[in-house]
């Protein structure tokens, strides 16, 4: 690197070793086991040299591991050096999922005409939001990788990282103790990078983030993009804003959203194909294993992969679910009725049951233990008379008023089935505060709160039901709302806060569903 600093990376040669494009892949999850055995060697035999580097201050590479910080630097740096191979082919693509992603958008607007091709999986090209999702501190997710990279770097126990990382961040969030001593818990020590995240969690526009969010150059990029990602991954919302950025300024990306998490091992087979076939037609000029549609989407509740020509898909068009009187839900207009009433008590906070974390199974579990909870309001639907299929993005827009100004919204859909399960379907937070920008002051103390949740493909059967929560905490996914408007690492009182839903013609809170004509 131009500090002095040594990155160590292992090279893998095609047959022959002459000169070819290159796939480069940037870890700090170190550069042998999947990476290498199967990412390495499968590339090299499709004729590519393929560059695996560990990113600064991991796995035997210099200098001290600053998540997000360094990536553009060293990322460039390394591409100088790779260009100065005698190996090097005058062309190259880059590769990889969640952090490895990141490092693809950390330099591509900035990697010249060279770059021909990425394929990224699971990632975004900003990680603040993700963060900071809705304006809460996405507790489990940061303690969890932040753990995990501490894990890692210890000598003997390195390699049960994976393992033992999201226990630790387990026992760390039943712990008790505030969010600024969590660490101590999980790690045994303080973390820079946790730390980092409280202290700049009120404001994320500081300049701190300003070398670590990529998404304004989104559009910049000239290289041929593919994402994939997962209904139930912790970075699909910002994966999405990427593709319409693309497609705002011009582009055809390729975008496939299956039923996978993130840390899921089954989208592993596909990310490999589609990678193979996005490098061989952009690096090699063989174009006969791309797809003619480039969406590709998995419905879930119906089993089934669907090909589309984009995202939103065709067709769709936004539904308003009100929320009625007797806690019903239904595409009609609330009557006149009184508000529905919980209390959140922050200091036993409303806790979650799935829902997308970073190290966990994020897959849909069943929520009738969490319904029976006084603190969750549950609207549910009558008994639906055909299939019903909603693809695209989703929001809530609820009318509430709560005893504290400081107070989270969390909405969430869900499908029942026949026998009574309810599993989640998709969530969303939003973190309030006084004086925030988008939320509008009905009088009385109401305000208009608006709340995006998770993306959804997914068919809704005949004889389901759809089912809305409204609660004001998830944890320990988000960190807890004391009420108090202290810093989020404070110590200190926390107030409850009595929370009322409006449902009636004049306030008229829905979750707004994208409904599209179901197809076989």
């Amino acid at each position: 690197m131009p500090d002095g600093v040594t990155l160590l990376a292992d090279h893998y040669a095609p047959a022959g070793g002459g000169r070819a494009p290159v796939i480069l892949m940037r870890s700090p999850y170190g550069r042998r086991g999947l990476l290498g055995w199967v990412h390495g060697r499968t590339f090299a035999r499709q004729g590519f040299h393929v560059l695996i580097q560990s990113c600064r201050g991991s796995f035997g590479s210099g200098g001290l591991l600053d998540p997000l910080g360094d990536e553009h630097d060293d990322g460039l740096a390394t591409i100088a050096w790779m260009r100065d191979q005698p190996w090097y082919g005058g062309s190259f693509a880059m590769f990889g999922p969640s952090y490895l992603g990141y490092t693809q958008w950390a330099v591509a607007p900035y990697a010249g005409p060279e770059l021909r091709a990425m394929a990224t999986q699971v990632t975004a090209s900003q990680f603040r939001d993700a963060a900071y999702v809705g304006g809460a501190f996405a507790l489990e997710s940061a303690l969890s990788w932040t753990t995990l990279t501490d894990v890692m770097s210890r000598r003997f126990v390195g390699g049960t990282a994976a393992f033992t990382a999201p226990r630790l961040t387990r026992k760390a969030v039943l712990s008790g103790r505030p969010v600024a001593e969590l660490d101590l818990v999980s790690a045994g020590h303080p973390l820079p990078f946790f730390q980092d995240l409280l202290t700049h969690h009120t404001d994320p526009a500081v300049p701190y983030w300003d070398k670590r969010d990529f998404s304004p150059m989104v559009g910049e990029v000239d290289a041929a993009v593919t994402m994939l990602g997962g209904w139930y991954d912790v970075f699909l919302p910002w994966q999405l804003k990427d593709y319409a950025a693309q497609r705002a300024a011009g582009r055809r990306p390729y975008l496939t959203i299956g039923p996978w998490y993130h840390v899921d091992t089954r989208h592993g087979r596909p990310a490999l194909a589609e990678a193979i076939a996005w490098f061989r037609a952009h690096l090699l000029g063989d174009y006969s294993r791309l797809r003619p549609d480039p969406v590709r989407l998995y419905v879930t509740g119906g089993g089934k992969w669907r090909d589309y020509p984009d995202w939103p898909v065709p067709g769709m068009r936004r539904q308003r679910w009100h929320l009625q009187h007797g806690f019903g839900l239904g595409p009609e207009a609330p009557r006149e009725a009184g508000p529905d009433r919980f209390r959140y008590h922050p200091d036993h906070p409303t806790p979650v049951l799935g829902g997308p974390v970073l190290l966990g199974d994020s897959r849909p579990r069943d929520q009738r233990r969490l319904e029976q909870r006084r603190d969750v309001l549950v609207y549910s639907s009558a008994t639906l008379e055909s299939d019903v299929e909603m693809i695209g993005p989703v929001h809530a827009e609820l009318f509430v008023r709560s005893s504290t100004p400081y107070v989270d919204v969390v909405v969430r859909v869900c499908d029942v089935h026949p026998n009574g399960r309810s599993y989640n379907v998709c969530e969303g937070v939003r973190r309030l505060r006084p004086g925030d920008e988008g939320n509008g002051f009905m009088g009385d103390d109401v305000r208009r709160v608006g709340v995006d949740l998770w993306p959804i493909a997914h068919r809704f059967r005949r004889d389901h039901r759809i089912r809305v929560h409204v609660a004001a905490g998830a944890y320990p996914t988000i960190a807890r709302n004391h009420g108090t408007g202290d810093p989020l690492g404070a110590a200190g009182a926390m107030v409850p806060a009595d929370v009322e839903v409006f449902h009636s013609p004049d306030l008229p809170s829905a979750v707004v569903l994208p409904l599209c004509a179901p197809r076989g």
